[in-house]
Order: structure tokens, then C-alpha cells, then sequence
């Protein structure tokens, strides 16, 4: 890049996302139903001169240094996800020029909609609109998962990158975690086009990097492992119930648990599949609030938090279903709820969890966006 150039800027932006069914799939092949909402990571690079690269953000105080030659290491902290995207750049071959990044936004953190993988992909967006490489949908999403797999050591699939990256408009993705193959599932169908996605945050935070998250996917491996040997099935996503029935004596009972968890909730995917495109709300609603009973029962992440929340939000007029969003153990649920009944579901589910538990939830009513690269693209038309 010549010298009149190194004050160019690019920005690059990557939403956030909610799941409206397919938990804990993502890393034994199965099968997700996540889309993109409007909360963001803006990310702003620009070359630099010199043999220093910085990395900063206004949500968090201190600054990243990284100089031209030196391994970065994992510091525990929020630059640890850009890093590791610049990270795996490196392994790629890519040389990448002295860069000042700055990165913004509104995602809220802890709360299960992937404030992670929101940081990762505008990063790699950003790192590619500096390096003018160009890079796949599906590699950009992968790219990213490495860099929070191994950089930042958590242990988290792949769902959260490939719908920040791949979303469109309008639609859920059905997506197939094996090869991220996916099929756009249209949010405004029959009843649904009356019906809006409300998230309500329990304020109670979680972090896929700790000790729990990490013990799921363990015991969920350890069950894929047990399934494949006996059937000689792919993963996960290739099992069925009658095949988990038939190993459960031979299981242990808590690995089971997990597995009962996984392939019924591949089942449900593909049953949400249909009730999405009949735009039936009712079934949708109550394979949503199954979802949440097999989540709470069978891979044990929600918290009592949630749980009321579920309950309170399922008795609610002009709620469908509502279940446990994200990794677990804190975070949002995902409700779908009447447009008319929106203001009322609020202030009602609101004022109960508050005289609950003391705690001041929030709320987003959110519509499906675009993912980052037709972001992009939009961006440079």
C-alpha cells in the first residue's frame, strides 16, 4: 500500500445472534435454527507505520499491543478474541501490516447472543478489507472458531460464527454443523408474519470459556464416541432416538442424559423446520418450550433465573413458546410472542422476575438482519 494510503480506514460490521432451537448441537454434527439481530461489533482498521500493532475498544479499558515478529499470547481478556483472529491470519500465511483497531458496539456481554463471535467476524472482515485478500463464507467462520478454540481456549462450536457470518434478511438459519450447509427459513410465513422474537436477558452472566460449558461437550463427546463405535454413525446428527434406547443400559446415566439432549434436539430442529415454513406459531411455540424442558432436564445448563422466566413468559397472553437461549447457565430466553401483545408481555414479565429475584431484566424485541458478509457487500455496492 503506498504512503498517501496508510490513513485509509475500513469498517466493517458483524451482528449478533439468537438461536430459536438446536442448543449444544453444534460440536457433534447437528442441526441449529439460529438468526441474526440488530445489535453489532463495529470494527475500524487502518494501517500504521512502524513495527506496532494496537488493538482497543471503548467497552473495555486498556489497549493491545502486538509487534511485527512476536507471538501474541492468550492475557485473559477481551483483546484475547480479535488476537486470536490475527492469529490464525498468521498461520494462513497471510502477512498482514502494522494496524491500529478499534472496535465498538452493543452486544451485551454474558448475556448467550455471541458477543464473541460478533468481535471475531468483524475483525476477520476488518483483516481482510486491510490485507484485500478475499475468503469464503464458510473459511471466514472457521477462521474464527479456531482463534476462539484454541486462542482463546473455549471450547465452543461453530454456530455462532457461521450465523454472524452467513445470516440473511428476513430468515433463520436451518444449518447443518457438519459441513455448514444451510437452508434459509422465512420468519414472516402464515401466522409468523404477526409474531415478534423478544429475548429477555436475565442479567445473570456465563462464559462459554468456563469449567461447564466444557464438561457438556465432554460428556456429549463421550456419548458420540459410545454411538459411533456401536452403529457406526458419523456423529451425533446421524443418531436417533431408537438407537439411544437401545445403548441407554450400556450408558453411563449422566452421558446419556447429554445424548438423549442432543438427538432429540436434532429432531426438533427439523420438526421447527416445518412449523417455520407452515407458519404455524402454535407449533413452533411448543417445540420451543420442549426444547427448554430438555435442556433444563437432560443437559442441566439453565439456572433458576431462567427457568421462572420460561414459566412466567409461557402463561403470558400472546406468548407462543419461549425456551433457554445459548451456551447456559445464565444469559437470555427467546420467546415468540404476538405483536400486539409485546408492550403487555414486557412490562409483565419484567415486573414478576423483578419481584422474584430482585434483578432488573431486559428486554429486545429483535428481527432477523444480515450476517457480516452481505454487510459487507452492501457496504462496497
Amino acid at each position: 500500500m503506498a504512503d498517501n494510503q496508510l490513513a485509509n480506514a475500513w469498517i466493517r460490521v458483524a451482528p449478533a445472534r439468537v438461536n430459536l432451537l438446536g442448543e449444544h448441537t453444534d460440536y457433534t454434527g447437528g442441526m441449529v435454527m439460529p438468526m441474526a439481530i440488530p445489535f453489532h461489533t463495529e470494527a475500524r482498521i487502518r494501517r500504521v507505520e512502524g513495527a506496532i500493532s494496537t488493538m482497543s475498544t471503548a467497552m473495555f479499558p486498556g489497549k493491545r499491543i502486538i509487534e511485527q515478529g512476536v507471538a501474541p499470547q492468550a492475557e485473559g481478556n477481551w483483546s484475547d478474541y480479535p488476537t486470536g483472529v490475527l492469529v490464525e491470519f498468521q498461520k494462513l500465511g497471510i502477512e498482514v501490516p502494522s494496524f491500529d483497531l478499534e472496535l465498538a458496539g452493543n452486544v451485551p456481554f454474558g448475556a448467550g447472543l455471541s458477543s464473541s463471535a460478533s468481535v471475531e467476524v468483524a475483525t476477520c472482515m476488518a483483516l481482510l478489507a486491510l490485507t484485500g485478500k478475499k475468503m469464503p463464507t464458510t473459511e471466514i467462520a472457521l477462521l474464527c472458531q479456531r482463534a476462539e478454540n484454541l486462542f482463546v481456549n473455549s471450547p465452543c462450536g461453530i454456530m455462532d460464527q457461521a450465523v454472524v457470518t452467513a445470516a440473511h434478511e428476513g430468515h433463520a438459519l436451518m444449518l447443518n454443523t457438519r459441513d455448514l450447509t444451510f437452508d434459509l427459513v422465512p420468519m414472516n410465513t402464515g401466522a409468523l408474519a404477526g409474531v415478534t422474537v423478544v429475548v429477555v436477558n436475565s442479567e445473570v452472566k456465563h462464559s462459554v470459556a468456563t469449567g461447564s460449558y466444557g464438561d457438556r461437550r465432554r460428556e456429549a463427546e463421550a456419548g458420540q464416541k459410545a454411538m459411533v463405535d456401536r452403529f457406526g454413525l458419523r456423529d451425533l446428527g446421524d443418531a436417533t432416538m431408537e438407537q439411544v434406547e437401545q445403548v441407554a443400559a450400556e450408558l453411563d446415566p449422566i452421558v446419556l442424559k447429554r445424548v438423549r439432549h442432543i438427538v432429540s434436539e436434532n429432531a426438533r430442529v427439523r420438526e421447527a423446520g416445518e412449523a417455520m415454513r407452515a407458519g404455524d406459531a402454535v407449533r413452533m411455540g411448543e417445540i420451543m418450550l420442549r426444547g427448554h424442558v430438555s435442556m433444563r432436564d437432560d443437559y442441566e445448563i439453565t439456572c433458576p433465573e431462567v427457568d421462572f422466566l420460561v414459566e412466567c413468559a409461557r402463561v403470558q397472553p400472546g406468548c407462543y413458546g419461549a425456551r433457554m437461549t445459548g451456551g447456559g447457565f445464565g444469559g437470555c430466553t427467546v420467546n415468540l410472542v404476538a405483536n400486539e401483545q409485546v408492550e403487555s408481555f414486557t412490562e409483565s414479565v419484567l415486573r414478576q422476575y423483578e419481584a422474584a429475584y430482585g434483578i432488573k431484566g431486559e428486554v429486545y424485541p429483535c428481527h432477523a438482519v444480515d450476517g457480516a458478509v452481505a454487510l459487507s457487500e452492501k457496504e462496497q455496492a
